[in-house]
């Protein structure tokens, strides 16, 4: 009788050790990364220089551009792309995503072309709102959170 609990014992519990157990993958595939095919080194101006030839259409004076808050590094975009703050796109209400928009801070006449990726902003008396690089690129004062700038549309 001693026996055959015993055996009972060992079975159930190699029962229950054996659903514990997990079959682990030695082999795991490499993780593809896609190389970007933007040349990192094409700089603002070399951008602006190539823009001479096309049209531009102004959109609006005096309009109020803001900058993104780093809290949104890594986030899908209204249109679907990943957000990175140090690129130049910018979320506006009406443009088609894809849309090249050249935006110049009315104060110290820098510029730079961006892309609109994104829906916002949705603060009453923002007309657009920039990536920090973007923004820092352009700002006169560091500090500042938001800025005068001309919006033109390029064609």
């Amino acid at each position: 009788m001693k026996h055959k609990i015993f055996i009972l014992i060992l079975i159930a519990s190699v029962l229950v050790l054996s659903s514990f157990t997990h079959k682990y993958n030695f082999y795991q595939e490499p993780k593809k990364v896609s190389q970007d095919t933007l040349n990192k080194n094409v700089t603002i101006a070399d951008s602006l220089g190539l823009i001479s030839n096309l049209t531009l259409t102004l959109h609006k004076k005096n309009a109020h551009a803001s900058y993104y808050h780093n809290k949104f590094n890594g986030r899908r975009t209204a249109s679907g792309t990943k957000f990175d703050n140090t690129k130049y796109t910018a979320a506006h209400r009406k443009f088609p995503f894809g849309t090249k928009l050249k935006v110049t801070n009315e104060a110290n006449n820098k510029s730079v072309i961006v892309i609109v990726t994104d829906r916002g902003p949705f603060s009453k008396g923002r007309e657009i709102d920039l990536t920090r690089q973007a923004f820092m690129d352009i700002a006169a004062n560091k500090n500042a959170g938001n800025l005068k700038v001309t919006i033109e549309v390029i064609k």
